[in-house]
């Protein structure tokens, strides 16, 4: 009885031993296989500086980090990661389960601070993917409410109303991203939220800032060179027009003229060249003024054309489009 009596203090011993040691596992799941994941990792420069300069806190950046995030910059192997709508510009992707982020390598320095704003964007990803369901409910909460009653960025508006369009499940997720990393204001709430990840994130604000500037001051250019033009070429035309009437009235005072000439009707001749040497000289006048304002007109487009091809070059620095292929 005794034997037996021990034998089952030490069955349920161990079996007590086993069920805490499954729970410990359970409940350090997640850092065990954060750990398993990171093992012999060493995050190359370029990575390291992206957290640097986005000011990831430590557990940011252990998200960065643990998935293995990785620049590219040949569009075809960057889209075979990023195979979101091919139509449309991407410049980062995260896959869930910390299964990696992909970010598209800019090359081009006046473009500096996209891969920052994209950095941070994607591990806002990650951060939300991590959070507990009541802290998500929270967060969706506060992102909905935001929106519904303080967004005004017109730019952002269009972000979110395209992720509605094209990714209807994860529009929350999608906000979180994209708040934290364009919007320089944001309710305290919010403002709290982010504060949590990054030590400073006006100046992930200040990189979307910086690089976008490059496109809207060069487009703000082109309109307002397109609307001078618009009003030279209405000032070319009409006096195109005018120039048009006085050479028809000259052709006609020049008959005339020959006709008095023919006929040797002198003092008539000699009123008639007055007014007509008087009207060449005006249209002499009216064509050096339009040639002028041609040549004006034609070194604005040239300027305008300019701007044109730089923001072409930054739009095509950032296109990650796949053109569709033909059928045959």
């Amino acid at each position: 009885m005794v034997k037996l009596t021990v034998k089952k203090r030490v069955q349920a011993g161990a079996f007590f031993i086993v069920v805490a040691g499954v729970g410990l596992l359970w409940a350090y799941r997640t850092p065990l296989q954060d750990w398993w994941k990171m093992r012999g990792y060493t995050p190359p420069a370029a990575v390291v500086q992206l957290a640097n300069d986005d000011t990831m806190n430590a557990y940011t950046r252990h998200l960065f980090y643990l998935n293995r995030p990785r620049l590219l910059s040949n569009v075809t192997a960057f889209r075979s990661y990023c195979p979101e709508d091919k139509r449309t510009i991407v410049l980062g992707c995260y896959h869930p389960g910390q299964n990696g982020i992909f970010i598209y390598a800019v090359h081009d320095a006046s473009l500096a601070g996209i891969q920052q704003v994209t950095a941070a964007h994607e591990v806002l990803h990650a951060v939300y993917a991590r959070l507990s369901g009541s802290a998500r409910a929270r967060l969706d909460s506060e992102l909905q409410a935001f929106y519904a009653h303080g967004l005004t960025n017109t730019n952002v508006k269009a972000e979110v109303a395209l992720y509605k369009q094209t990714e209807p499940n994860s529009v929350y997720d999608e906000m979180s991203c994209t708040f934290g990393t364009e919007l320089t204001q944001l309710p305290p709430d919010l403002t709290a939220y982010y504060a949590q990840y990054f030590s400073n994130r006006q100046k992930i604000v200040g990189y979307e800032s910086q690089y976008r500037a490059q496109f809207v001051t060069k487009q703000q250019q082109i309109d307002s060179y397109d609307a001078q033009l618009s009003g030279m070429k209405q000032q070319i035309d009409e006096q195109q027009a005018s120039l048009t009437a006085e050479s028809v009235s000259l052709n006609e005072q020049k008959t005339q003229l020959q006709r008095l000439s023919t006929a040797q009707q002198i003092s008539a001749y000699d009123a008639v060249a007055a007014s007509y040497n008087r009207l060449v000289d005006t249209y002499n006048a009216g064509i050096a003024q339009l040639q002028q304002r041609v040549a004006a007109y034609n070194q604005l487009v040239s300027v305008r054309n300019g701007i044109a091809g730089q923001l072409t070059t930054l739009d095509s620095a950032i296109d990650t489009r796949v053109p569709s292929k033909l059928s045959p």
